[in-house]
């Protein structure tokens, strides 16, 4: 059995584990779907993943992770090459810090089911939930600039001149900004470190729209 990627082309931390797939040279099977029409609260998915939620990797043996961050530190456990942490311990704690202020702090107030519940129970209209979730990329965004423009392990990257955790997150999140277009002019560090990811395809194919089953 060949690793499966329970995933949804849009999702921001299944961008995420694509990415990492790819930067790790595995290859993988996609299975797809549709967060709006609930597809994850199957009884199936459920079966696999009791969290419900995208994305779960099955393993070859048959087991399941979920948890993109947990997902793609086991990649990198696993498959150690090419790294996606620093071998300091104290530049592993800051890469993962500028992982976890994007996964843990942006990204739970802005995905889906936060904006359904918005937009459905609470009864927002399509312009106020485009203004909460830029309200939240900008609480984020601003102290992440400053963190990466003043530190001299920034490079390329986040860290250094090769991608790693930190940087598979600020994509997914910088490619799930523009669907609402966050301004991001105002943080020119960000947007080239998102651009030079840009120029791997690794990121490239982890984007939304050329995901196998977009649309």
């Amino acid at each position: 059995m060949s690793l499966v990627l329970h995933n949804f082309f849009r999702s921001s931390a299944s961008v995420r584990v694509r990415a990492a797939l790819n930067l790790k040279g595995l290859a993988y099977e996609h299975v797809s779907y549709v967060l709006r029409d609930r597809q994850h609260q199957s009884k199936g998915f459920l079966a696999l993943n009791p969290q419900g939620l995208v994305p779960a990797l099955q393993l070859e043996d048959g087991s399941v992770l979920g948890q993109s961050l947990a997902i793609i530190e086991y990649l990198d456990e696993t498959h150690p090459e090419p790294p996606l942490l620093p071998s300091d311990l104290l530049d592993r704690a800051w890469v993962r810090s500028l992982a976890h202020a994007i996964a843990c702090d942006i990204h739970p107030v802005n995905n889906l089911r936060v904006l359904q519940y918005l937009g459905g129970e609470l009864g927002a209209d399509e312009q106020s939930v485009g203004a909460w979730f830029r309200y939240w990329v900008d609480q984020g965004f601003p102290p992440l600039e400053k963190q990466l423009a003043g530190d001299v392990r920034r490079s390329q990257f986040c860290y250094g001149d090769a991608p790693g955790l930190a940087d598979l997150c600020l994509f997914a999140q910088v490619a799930n900004n523009r669907r609402f277009d966050v301004d991001m002019s105002r943080y020119p560090v960000l947007q080239n470190i998102y651009d030079n990811c840009l120029q791997l395809p690794a990121f490239v194919d982890a984007l939304p729209e050329n995901h196998p089953h977009a649309g």
